[in-house]
């Protein structure tokens, strides 16, 4: 091929490890994905759900982060001012049970060391994890603004995390009572609701007779969980059930305790549920709670906080709770008290981080109150800037839940957290809430309690900013945020909260959009866990593949809201995506001849392919636009994987050689310039899925600026010719029947053959002469003939295909009898496809329903079907005889 220049800096096969390593350290000594907070371009921010510091990131982080930086590079290059601001979460409950089982393998506990040493290791495990953290960030190519990054537990969310404590308890919002609430034994602290994950579980109904105090009889309850019987203080009947109305007021005697209680009437038992009749035991049931603060009951806890029994469990004091279970059965069945047991699957919580079974516990502890907190959340969605959900169906997911929200359970017994800015009195009991401590602090003592994690990470999107100083310039400049992107599973946790939370405290929505997702499984569609050994670290994938092609494949792989599989085999389809654009790279590179950027001119005259791919770079810039905006990144990966491999690869490329290879100077400028350029906007297009081979590519080709990360994003251009799409369509058409035909009859493209290329009319005779060369090169015709009305020649191979005839003599190409054959199944399934059109507009329900335009190209392909299968029909007889 003539003047060829190899570019020796390109090696032959990509290496992602050796050039992804490379450029992040340039990006990030560049300070380009620092914001720029310049005011003459509009803003774009997106804060990122910050990770535990409990682990390294999985694969649903590497999805995440992916979606988040394909969104902030393409606004990035589209000229917004962008931020993405990364931070991590200190994950109370999660990260103080990985320091303690540390410390255990020690053979220490918390205690040992005191608050403040334990707080020494939290902070040194953070530490370690974060740098993890930050190196995987690295290793999958996010474009983070490290400059900005920040941690739930450092001074400023401190601040902030004060500054809504105490502004929600001056409302009456934060409030502290004695309630049930859910308890984990293991890490003995409380949960709020949703940290409750329930499983059907096999267990059992206990019926039981308890005596009537005044011995003249018994009343029948029934409960799953025996061992709480021991802090029951009343029985409950229904005020209208007739079988119970004598016994309302009267005492019956609580078995093996012996405490006489009170039978009460309230409304809320089931008449028609078991016996009608139920124990109440208010410090360990939600619903016998509320019933004992109605008739003013006792409330007797039988448990501690490690879930063994107290001194109020008498003789048990000191058992599990589940040893407890077993021996109060068998005490109840020796004393005829248990007369039956009945088995029963029945739903119970375990905690979501120890996985124990929650125990509903009496407790002080601090709540929020939802109600007026939900009600401007719920009547934020009424409004139009409200949050977008997409896809939007989990708007509903959401309200459903904010609608029946519950008060809000904050505080946790733990050491690791933001500690409640609450101080009691040391004589009087008073309680002080306020930002800094009280005047005389040896009077008082802070609250032991820490909050809930969730608490400080629902004022992410604005703590991160600078709030609560509202004049800070992040805050005035990047908030409210543009977009979140998170997974379905934590629109409660999380979501909703940072909602009502901003909302309530900057008066506006704290981002625009919320773009779900799913979670990653197998390829077997199943959860990744530990148990089953199906996970897939991101970081192995990254090792053997490259970040660009596990970004490619996360990307693209689903559509919003779906749950995304993971298949070892794509992710090395994508890695073979990559390659094929590398050596697409290094052909056009290596045929540039020293092309400069100044030196690119598209204006002089342009071949057919030269025009074609021009016009599909057009049509993808705008695909792919669209896509972008509308979170459709499955789509955009579609439309640029066709663009890059099929349209520009296979058969640009391969025509692009034809002026490359022949003596016209300025074609081959042209065609030079085509190259560079339609490669430039690729890169720049795909740059957000596969940033580190863009940047590889783009720093080789003819350019200006220092890094793709900073280039503008392609808009559409003045290059739009419709006739030079119809023309390559043809020509494609023809070529590949052609090679199809070929591979038939095992004859080699090297082997010249002799081909009749007949036209239906003049306007496509005009687009075979216009196209001829390229004819010429990829059919290899020794000698080819291109007409309207020339008589088919004898015994040859035949094609019909969308305004020509393809015809190849057979002479010493085919066996006729198995070309006869073949048309013979043609015909037969033009008959099949002409047969279904027919059917299909021959039903009525479809031409009322189906739109105009629908019912009208359904009709044109009956026309083509039934017009093909006539041509194939009279060929079939002509060679018949």
């Amino acid at each position: 091929m003539a003047e060829q220049q190899h570019d020796i800096s390109m090696p032959p096969k990509y290496d992602p490890q050796a050039t992804e390593a490379k450029w992040y350290e340039y990006w990030k000594e560049g300070k380009f994905f620092e914001a720029s907070g310049d005011r003459s371009r509009d803003s774009y921010t997106v804060v990122i759900p910050p990770p535990n510091v409990t682990g390294r990131l999985h694969l649903g982080h590497a999805w995440d982060t992916t979606l988040q930086d394909i969104l902030i590079r393409t606004k990035r290059m589209q000229g917004y001012d962008t931020l993405w601001l990364p931070g991590m979460d200190h994950a109370g409950i999660a990260t103080q049970a990985k320091v303690e089982g540390k410390l255990k393998e020690e053979g220490i506990s918390r205690y040992d060391l005191g608050r403040e040493k334990f707080l020494e290791k939290s902070w040194e495990w953070k530490e370690e994890y974060a740098s993890f953290i930050r190196e995987q960030w690295a290793k999958m190519g996010l474009s983070l603004d490290y400059s900005r990054e920040r941690f739930t537990l450092d001074e400023g969310l401190s601040d902030a995390v004060r500054e809504v404590f105490v502004r929600l308890y001056e409302e009456g919002l934060i409030y502290r009572g004695e309630y049930i609430i859910n308890w984990d034994p293991s890490t003995q602290t409380a949960l709020s609701d949703i940290e409750v994950i329930y499983h059907d579980v096999k267990g059992a109904f206990y019926h039981m007779r308890y005596p009537l105090a005044d011995g003249s009889g018994h009343i029948e309850v029934a409960t799953t969980r025996p061992e709480t019987m021991l802090g029951d203080t009343a029985v409950a009947v229904h005020p209208k059930d007739e079988r119970y109305s004598h016994l309302i007021g009267k005492k019956v005697k609580l078995p093996i305790v012996g405490r006489e209680m009170t039978i009460v009437a309230d409304d809320y038992v089931d008449m028609e549920f078991g016996s009608g009749a139920v124990k109440i035991t208010p410090a360990h049931d939600p619903n016998d709670f509320e019933i004992g603060n109605r008739h003013d009951l006792e409330r007797v806890l039988v448990m501690d906080e490690s879930g063994q029994m107290n001194e109020n469990a008498g003789k048990y004091e000191g058992m599990d709770r589940f040893e407890c279970r077993k021996q109060i059965v068998k005490d109840l069945q020796e004393e005829g008290i248990l007369f039956d047991i009945e088995d029963h699957e029945h739903s119970v919580g375990h905690s979501e981080r120890s996985g124990a079974v929650v125990e509903p516990y009496l407790s002080t502890q601090w709540f929020v109150k939802m109600g007026p907190l939900a009600d401007q959340a719920i009547e934020l969605q009424k409004q139009e800037d409200k949050v977008n959900f997409v896809p939007d169906r989990f708007e509903k997911t959401y309200l459903h839940w904010i609608e029946n929200i519950r008060d809000w359970c904050i505080s946790r017994q733990l050491w690791w957290g933001h500690r409640i800015p609450a101080w009691h009195h040391k004589e009087t009991g008073e309680i002080y809430v306020g930002r800094t401590a009280p005047e005389d602090p040896e009077n008082w003592e802070q609250d032991e309690d820490v909050l809930d994690t969730w608490f400080s990470s629902a004022l992410w999107p604005f703590s991160t900013m600078g709030w609560p100083d509202e004049n800070a310039e992040d805050f005035k400049r990047y908030y409210p945020t543009d977009a979140l992107v998170t997974g379905y599973d934590i629109i409660y946790f999380w979501v909703a909260r940072m909602i009502f939370q901003g909302q309530h405290f900057t008066e506006e929505r704290p981002f625009k959009d919320v773009l779900i997702h799913g979670l990653v499984r197998d390829s077997e569609g199943r959860k990744m866990s530990k148990s089953l050994g199906n996970g897939v670290d991101p970081m192995d994938v990254i090792d053997r593949y490259g970040a660009d092609a596990l970004r490619f494949f996360l990307s693209t792989g689903s559509s919003p809201g779906q749950d995304l599989r993971f298949y070892w085999e794509k992710v090395e389809a994508n890695w073979n995506f990559g390659n094929k654009i590398w050596n697409a790279s290094r052909f056009a590179l290596m045929n540039m001849n020293g092309l400069k950027y100044e030196e690119m001119d598209l204006t002089g005259p342009k071949s057919i392919a030269d025009e074609w791919i021009l016009t599909r770079l057009n049509e993808t810039i705008a695909h792919v636009t669209k896509y972008i905006d509308h979170y459709e990144f499955g789509e955009v990966g579609r439309s640029l994987y066709n663009f890059i491999w099929d349209d520009f690869c296979d058969w640009y490329i391969e025509m692009a050689k034809l002026p490359l290879s022949g003596e016209d100077e300025e074609a081959k400028h042209t065609t030079r310039s085509v190259l560079a350029y339609v490669l430039d906007q690729t890169m720049r297009l795909l740059h957000p899925f596969m940033p580190f081979l863009t940047e590889e590519v783009w720093q080789h080709l003819p350019h200006e600026g220092d890094s793709i990360t900073v280039a503008s994003w392609p808009v559409e251009n003045e290059f739009s010719n419709r006739q030079a799409v119809k023309d390559m369509q043809l020509l494609q058409e023809i070529i590949r029947s052609v090679r199809n035909t070929r591979s038939e009859l095992n004859v080699p493209m090297s082997r010249g053959i002799t081909l009749y290329v007949k036209a239906d009319n003049e306007e496509v005779l005009g687009q075979l002469e216009r196209g001829k060369a390229y004819i010429e090169k990829f059919c290899n015709p020794t000698e080819l003939t291109v007409g309207t009305d020339f008589q088919a020649p004898e015994k040859s191979m035949s094609s019909v295909l969308s305004g020509v005839e393809l015809y190849m003599p057979l002479a010493g190409l085919l066996d006729l009898d198995a070309e006869i054959d073949r048309l013979g199944k043609e015909v037969k399934r033009l008959d099949g496809e002409v047969a279904r059109l027919q059917k299909k507009l021959s039903n009525e329900g479809f031409i009322a329903k189906a739109p105009e335009k629908v019912v009208e190209e359904e009709r044109m392909k009956e026309k083509d079907y039934m017009e093909q299968r006539e041509k194939v029909q009279a060929r079939l007889e002509e060679l018949k005889h």
